[in-house]
């Protein structure tokens, strides 16, 4: 869901994170949010004036559901890295509706083969602003939809500063979603 906001009522107790700080806090039970974004699996709901990020597991509590982010095993190198970069293509910012490879924010990812069978991923990411409280809540969230992929057992995700980020590393389609062109 993008564009057009709807209220939805909290229908428990969750624990949310603030927008843009990542402060943990819990929004009660009875209160209406506004939910703004729905994508990736995350949902971003204004609730008094303030904007927080709910887990996908915690959808029922928005009445909301989302879908399994499992992936099935890979057929070759090239598919794997093809799954691993698919899965990140499900992470977003909260306050924006575009995926965090699409903006620029993925410098790097690197698949390596374990001796067990298995693969581990390094990826090198950064944000855009170096201060943003959200970094830590997105960097778990590459971390946890790349294990979702079959194979893949150790997922080491880096924030990096250098190069800083800037809009031209957004891809075309990323700058006409969001007005930019």
């Amino acid at each position: 869901m993008m564009g057009q906001a709807e209220p939805v009522a909290i229908e428990r107790d969750v624990e949310a994170s603030v927008v843009p700080s990542g402060t943990r806090v819990t929004l009660q039970k009875g209160e209406t949010a506004t939910l703004t974004q729905s994508l990736g699996g995350t949902f971003t709901v204004v609730v008094n004036g303030n904007m927080f990020r709910i887990d996908g597991k915690d959808a029922d509590a928005i009445g909301q559901v989302v879908q399994s982010t499992s992936v099935k095993k890979a057929e070759s190198a090239e598919d794997l890295e093809e799954q691993v970069w698919g899965q990140m293509k499900t992470c977003y910012d909260p306050e924006i509706p575009v995926n965090i490879v699409d903006l620029g924010l993925v410098y790097d990812c690197h698949l390596e083969d374990l001796k067990d069978g298995g693969h581990k991923a390094s990826v090198k990411m950064t944000l855009t602003a170096p201060g943003c409280g959200m970094g830590p809540t997105i960097q778990a969230d590459v971390e946890n939809k790349i294990l979702c992929v079959e194979t893949v057992d150790e997922v080491d995700v880096e924030l990096v500063w250098e190069p800083q980020w800037t809009r031209e590393m957004m891809t075309e389609a990323a700058r006409l979603e969001l007005g930019m062109m």
